[in-house]
């Protein structure tokens, strides 16, 4: 993969890419990215700053932009690493029209399910905060087809193990 161009992707994301200057991969992106749209599972490691989040972040958008009712979750470690990632994904998403929600601690419960009523397809949030969300039945997860682990192993060792799981 040269370009983002070669990838064929949804028009409306390849908007938002040209919109934020994005031209060439880096080799994270050039290696995950279209293995992910092919449909199959990733595991990418790599230094920050290299757009680990771009890697996953295309696949999912186009995914979601090709289809009407599924949706994908993003789930990070912290709720900075959240916050990172919900803007970057939002600027991925630009004009498509892909409601997107938040769930971190430390912000209010009550926009988390105001915003959760609105049925986001594209959720990002933290271990903890999603299954606060799952216990109270306020966040559905039957039509994810797309999940993403950003920093498993940094979650891993915070001992999220069993969130994880659940």
């Amino acid at each position: 993969m040269e370009d983002f161009l070669s990838l064929k992707l949804e028009q409306t994301l390849m908007d938002s890419i040209a919109k934020l200057n994005y031209k060439t991969p880096t080799p994270i992106q050039a290696q995950a990215i279209p293995v992910a749209l092919a449909g199959k599972d990733i595991l990418g490691t790599a230094q920050t700053g290299t757009g680990k989040t771009l890697a996953f972040g295309i696949p999912i958008i186009n995914f979601l932009l090709k289809t009407k009712k599924e949706a994908a979750l993003i789930i990070t470690p912290t709720r900075e690493l959240a916050q990172q990632v919900f803007q970057e994904v939002n600027n991925l998403v630009g004009r498509g029209n892909i409601r997107t929600a938040q769930l971190v601690g430390g912000q209010s419960m009550v926009k988390q399910l105001n915003l959760l009523k609105r049925n986001p397809r594209l959720i990002v949030g933290t271990p903890g905060r999603i299954n606060d969300h799952l216990k109270r039945n306020s966040l559905k997860l039957n039509y994810t087809s797309f999940v993403a682990l950003d920093e498993a192993d940094r979650m891993l060792d915070q001992g999220f193990a069993p969130q994880i799981n659940q």
